[in-house]
Parts: structure tokens; sequence; C-alpha cells
């Protein structure tokens, strides 16, 4: 767990600003943040390492089911199976990390941020831009691993799917951020509504098994979660398509999703005081 290093302020917040001064000063404020919060990781990234076992145990363990099931060779199933595994793991660990701003407010350190003389909303923003890190980075390991196996690496493709994901991931996080906050003091809350959110999305996603075939109020759910656009974006991309139509639906799902993590994150941190 992170702790403050931030100097108090006798004031709650900066006096309000405008133009291009007040987005200055917000991204000013946010890369002070974002760099508190990267500090901790990259001095003990243990965390970031026991995170990447739960995907590398299903690669390991559901990609050869699935070459059964499917029919496909290895580095087929690998190249339709890797982009879904990348996805999910940066699902669920952007969707964990409002556990460790519960852990902040419950030692009180939150708290004292708050006094700090930085913008709320860059509070909110330095936490949500922290998560494209280890997204990417779990992302790069799983597709080490894969290669050996077959799995082909189209360089130009990953960049761009890296792209989007840091995107979706963003907003993944500030909305996880905003659950934290409004369940805080109740623990059991934010995981029953993690846990419960998280693995229909997956589903619904196709991450594991394809929808297409599926009954058709499947198929209706699955259109209807944003996670199933970025799933086909990255499924296209990593096979080194970059005009695929599916491309354009993932990056708008994944930015649509930033925007929403964002907006209710900002106007979260911000309830009941003034920025």
């Amino acid at each position: 767990m992170s702790t403050v290093d931030l100097a108090p302020h006798p004031t709650s917040a900066r006096p309000p600003s405008r133009g291009a001064s007040a987005v200055s000063t917000l991204a000013t404020d946010s890369s002070i943040v974002l760099e508190r919060e990267l500090r901790p990781m990259l001095a003990n990234p243990f965390s970031l390492t026991i995170s990447l076992v739960q995907p590398l145990v299903f690669l390991g363990l559901f990609g050869p089911l699935l070459t059964q099931v499917s029919g496909f060779d290895t580095a087929t199933a690998l190249q339709w199976f890797v982009p879904g595994i990348v996805v999910m793991s940066a699902l669920v660990a952007t969707s964990m990390t409002g556990a460790n701003l519960q852990a902040e407010m419950q030692s009180g350190a939150h708290e004292r941020l708050l006094v700090a003389p930085l913008r709320r909303s860059s509070l909110l923003i330095g936490r949500a831009l922290k998560e494209i890190v280890p997204v990417v980075v779990q992302s790069l390991v799983i597709v080490a691993v894969a290669a050996p196996f077959g799995f082909r690496i189209e360089p130009a493709g990953i960049a761009v799917g890296l792209v989007i994901l840091g995107l979706f991931g963003v907003g993944m996080g500030a909305l996880s951020y905003s659950l934290a906050i409004a369940s805080k003091g109740e623990d059991w809350v934010f995981w029953s509504v993690q846990q419960t959110l998280m693995f229909p999305l997956l589903l619904l996603a196709g991450i594991l098994l394809p929808v297409e075939d599926g009954p058709g109020w499947i198929r209706f759910l699955s259109d209807l979660n944003p996670l199933t656009y970025v799933v086909q974006a990255e499924r296209v991309l990593f096979d080194g398509d970059l005009a695929a139509a599916a491309v354009g639906k993932g990056a708008a799902a994944a930015a649509l999703t930033c925007a929403v993590g964002l907006l209710v994150g900002v106007r979260t941190m911000r309830s009941g005081t003034a920025d």
C-alpha cells in the first residue's frame, strides 16, 4: 500500500481557474498523482507478477482444451485465444484496483491526500492513468509466453491493440475507484458488485468460447456488452488486420468506457466537496 508523501495545504483544493490554465493545472496535478501511484509499483513489482498467474493458468490449461474442441491447430487456436486472455487480464486487474483505494481510506491516507493542493478530479485521473502501465506489461508478457508455441506476433497490430486496451483500462480503473468511494466502509459491497459484474462481462464477450452460435438471447446480451467489441478488435489487430471494421468499433467502445468511467469517477470524487 502506498503512503502519502504530498505536503498538506491549508485549503482543500486549488482556487477555480479557467481556460488553458485550468487544463494545464489539471494535467500537472494528474501527473503528480500518477507519479505517486507508480512509485510503489515500480519499487515492488511483486503484485504485478502475481496478477499474471491467472491469465497464464488460463492460457496453459484452457488453451489445449480449446484446440481439441475447435479442431484448430495450436497456432490458430492461440491466435484466437491470446487476444481474449489479454483483454481478460486487463479487465480483472483494473476492476480490482478500487480495493487499493479502500485500503487507503481505511488507513486515513486518502483523507490526508484530499487536503493536498491538488484538484479533486486529478486524484481520480492520475490513479486511472496508472492502470495503463500494468495492462501493457501483462499483455506483453502473455504474448511473449505464447510466441514459442506458435502465436504469430504482429508488432503494429499489437501496438494499436494496446492503445485501445489502455483506453479501456483507464475507464475500468476509474469505475473501480468510483465503486470503492461509493462503498466506503463496506468492503463486501465492493467485492460483491465487482465479482457479480465481471464474470458475465467476460463470458458474454466471447473471451473463452465464441458466442456466435449461442442462443439468441446470449447473442443479444453480447451485442450490448462493450467488452465484446474490444475483444473483437484485439483479435483482428493481433492477427495483423489494422483496417478491419472491428477495429473502429473496438476503439469506440474503449473510448466510451474511458469517457464514462472518468465522468462517473470525477463526479464521485467531487461529491460533497468543491474542486
